[in-house]
């Protein structure tokens, strides 16, 4: 068998040693069940307690993340990294922190090389970088040297509670109830949305959680690099980008995928995240009947979305004039997800116009936030300083939101109230509350 352990491995007084397993482990593979076996059958030579110690070890080293495998199992931490000097860094939701784990560059080779093969990718001289999804959701990035001039990198993406729906999000504290109405009925009327955000402040799990308000009788098809978004909803068709092999060969790009998402009667065309050339096929189909899409897009405020967007359609070969006559009729409202401290939530909607000459994100909606006291979980959130209050462009919201609800009550909707005169005071459940860990993709 593959697994069985040298015959000096504990006699001699050494570690035991399984020269199959090992094998399997450098050329980047899981060894199989029977190998693994194979150690809970070692029990007649290292006993009972030896055995199961022994076992567990394996599955660490072998199916799980090894020297690392207790920050994952930690149920605050976010990130774990690995940086080229062989410092282990890990993300509670407060920021990077050094661990004092030091990994040697062959440990952290050799574990990124591992990696990747569960992820069923590459990473060798000829493939140096690598994105992948481990088993249990953690997203996988990797790259080694000479790349990375200090040594092999290594990202943990660790996925914690996915909200089910807007009422998810309420319930972590991301969106307060009266903002939730809006974005319910965002969905409700078929309107084409990004969300979008810095790095990590959880655009992918807000767009998830939309997502998941979805009519059943839709079909939503997904478009990713790497598969995230967790969509709770009955009729999700799945899309992924793949690499080219060592020949060069046999990638499959964002823009292909789009391509072919258009054939299958999508309800919904969903781009998981839009950050490159594939921008011109979603915009172009937006504006072909194809309603109700969705993506992220990397933007650290509603202003700069049109310039954002402007610069992935360079990408693709599009004039400036080109990308905003497309981005006029494609995309209708933007959902801003902010970060004050270590809270994460969603900052602002806004709703597209048009100039005559370009594309404007104004505020529709926008939350208030501002560090304040700690939260029930202990750490210091943002509280609404002045609530939720109307935007310039709070109206053209309205207009666009009325299929989706035809009578608004006003003194429950933020869009149709403003803030002005309002008593902090009063004891209502503030229109926003703060997330105070960490649960993104």
């Amino acid at each position: 068998m593959e697994g069985r352990m040298t015959a000096g491995g504990v006699a001699g007084g050494g570690a035991p040693r399984w020269p199959g397993i090992e094998e399997a482990i450098r050329a980047g593979r899981a060894p199989d069940a029977a190998a693994i076996s194979d150690v809970t059958g070692a029990v007649v030579e290292l006993g009972a307690q030896g055995a199961a110690a022994e076992n567990a070890l394996l599955r660490e080293q072998v199916l799980g993340f090894g020297p690392l495998e207790p920050w994952i199992a930690m149920g605050a931490v976010t990130d774990v990294l690995v940086n080229g000097d062989g410092a282990v860094w890990v993300d509670r939701g407060g920021g990077v922190e050094d661990t004092g784990v030091r990994l040697s560059p062959g440990a952290a080779r050799a574990l990124a090389t591992r990696l990747a093969g569960l992820a069923r990718r590459r990473l060798d001289e000829a493939q140096p970088w690598v994105d992948g999804v481990l088993p249990g959701g953690v997203r996988l990035h990797a790259i080694l040297p000479p790349l990375a001039e200090s040594g092999t990198h290594l990202s943990l993406r660790v996925p914690r509670h996915q909200p089910v729906g807007v009422d998810g999000l309420v319930a972590l504290g991301a969106v307060g109830d009266s903002l939730a109405g809006v974005l319910r009925r965002v969905v409700a009327a078929r309107l084409s949305f990004v969300v979008i955000g810095g790095t990590g402040v959880g655009k992918t799990t807000v767009l998830g959680a939309l997502l998941s308000e979805c009519a059943a009788d839709e079909r939503i098809v997904v478009v990713e690099d790497v598969r995230e978004l967790a969509p709770a909803h009955p009729h999700v068709v799945r899309l992924q980008g793949r690499m080219p092999n060592v020949e060069g060969v046999g990638g499959v790009t964002m823009v292909d995928l789009v391509r072919q998402a258009l054939r299958m009667r999508p309800d919904r065309l969903v781009v998981g995240e839009v950050r490159g050339p594939e921008v011109r096929e979603m915009l172009a189909a937006l504006n072909t009947g194809h309603d109700g899409g969705a993506g992220t897009v990397h933007a650290n405020g509603l202003g700069e979305v049109p310039a954002r967007i402007e610069a992935l359609g360079a990408l693709a070969g599009m004039s400036r004039e080109a990308v905003h006559a497309q981005l006029r009729g494609a995309v209708q409202v933007v959902i801003e997800v902010g970060r004050v401290g270590p809270a994460r939530f969603i900052r602002a909607v806004g709703v597209t116009r048009w100039t005559g000459t370009e594309v404007v994100v104004d505020e529709a909606v926008v939350v208030d936030g501002a560090p304040g006291e700690a939260s029930a979980g202990g750490v210091l959130g943002a509280r609404p300083s002045g609530g939720v209050r109307r935007g310039p462009g709070a109206a053209r919201l309205d207009a666009l939101l009325r299929p989706a609800e035809a009578a608004l009550v006003a003194s429950a909707d933020p869009v149709a109230r403003t803030t002005e005169g309002a008593d902090a005071s009063e004891g209502a459940r503030p229109a926003y509350a703060a997330v105070s860990d960490r649960d993104v993709a």
